[in-house]
């Protein structure tokens, strides 16, 4: 149910303790290290891969994870700030869309940082710019906010998302796989972690802690696992009828949020990942990284490391939100098994097209 008001955000940083866990600990610093294959546990879980960066390939992926994908279904994308080069193309959404979901919309929130995007008329504006117009784009945190529990979190029992994410009952985390000033990378965790919290309030409680307003203020390690319990909140709403698609192309170190602005690419484009666990299709794309040359993954390695990137991946294991070893699929190759080493051989270097 929607609230009728939106609490200003100043009385909610004042009060922001109020959905804090009772006891906040000390982040959890073994959990921020690459942690090879054979040294995890655990389930595996199905990953399908394809090098078909198209919108061919896109809809492939989508089609393998859309089993219980019903009802009315939200499209969870970043739509990016004006003219950003490195998003992912319209016609590939377009496309997957009019095949596949003609009645879904694309679902966002506005932003925490002034800008392009901070306010939803100014948010509706780069919409335009950037060709968002071939399907409806619903701003969630437009009128008002919801609360989603929490389960088993340390530093929150409830986050603040936009209230029109109660009026989906399927969501598809369409994700473009990159760097991240902040968070190291930014995958599907990323996507709708930050992504569904509403702009004032739920991005808040995720970037600061009470007493401190500075966003950029915040220790590594508790800004992913603030960031992943976010998620968990998400991705416990929607249960089984959630469907994840990472599209690894255009990898700057920089996010999409920094627009124009972003780093040059250096990374070179590998293929589309789709899967129904969050956390292994994350976990899959950063081994696809760390299994390129040290050239070829330099760049983005050291922003995931310097930030404390892979913290968010142990924590989403902690979580119990996924499993950190998978099968990898090759589309391409008739659904045989494959390494990550077989899956980034030959990669070329990148070309900005």
């Amino acid at each position: 149910m929607r609230r009728t008001a939106i609490v200003m955000l100043a009385g909610l940083l004042a009060t922001g303790a109020a959905v804090m866990a009772q006891t906040v600990p000390v982040p959890g610093k073994d959990g921020n290290k690459y942690v090879p294959y054979e040294e995890r546990t655990g389930n595996e879980s199905i990953v399908y891969f394809t090098r078909d960066l198209s919108p061919e390939g896109l809809i492939k992926a989508y089609e393998q994870v859309d089993a219980y994908i019903e009802g009315n279904v939200g499209v969870k994308l970043h739509t990016g700030e004006p003219h950003g080069p490195n998003i992912i193309p319209r016609e590939w959404v377009r496309a997957l869309l009019r095949k596949d979901l003609p009645d879904a919309k694309i679902v966002e929130t506005n932003t925490y940082y002034a800008g392009d995007r901070y306010t939803t008329e100014q948010h509706r504006k780069t919409l335009q710019v950037n060709g968002w117009t071939f399907c409806p784009v619903d701003i969630m945190d437009e009128e008002d906010t919801l609360s989603l529990p929490v389960h088993g979190g340390k530093w929150f029992t409830k986050m603040s998302m936009g209230s029109h994410l109660a009026d989906y009952n399927s969501l598809v985390v369409l994700t473009h796989f990159k760097g991240h000033t902040q968070g190291g990378f930014g995958g599907s965790n990323k996507n709708i972690g930050i992504g569904c919290a509403d702009g004032r309030i739920g991005k808040a409680w995720i970037h600061t802690t009470p007493g401190q307003d500075n966003q950029w203020d915040i220790a590594k390690e508790e800004f992913m696992e603030r960031m992943t319990e976010s998620t968990k909140a998400v991705v416990d709403h929607f249960g089984k009828r959630i469907a994840y698609v990472n599209v690894m192309r255009n990898m700057s170190v920089s996010c999409d949020c920094e627009g124009v602005q972003a780093a040059p690419v250096v990374t070179p484009n590998v293929g589309i990942l789709s899967s129904t666990d969050i956390l292994a299709i994350d976990q899959a794309c950063i081994d696809l990284v760390y299994a390129m040359t040290e050239a070829e993954h330099h760049d983005l390695v050291e922003r995931i490391e310097t930030r404390h990137g892979l913290r968010q991946l142990s924590y989403m294991k902690e979580l119990g939100m996924g499993n950190n070893r998978y099968i990898l699929i090759d589309l391409d190759n008739g659904g045989r098994r494959i390494t990550v080493a077989e899956a980034v051989k030959g990669l070329k270097p990148f070309v900005k097209e």
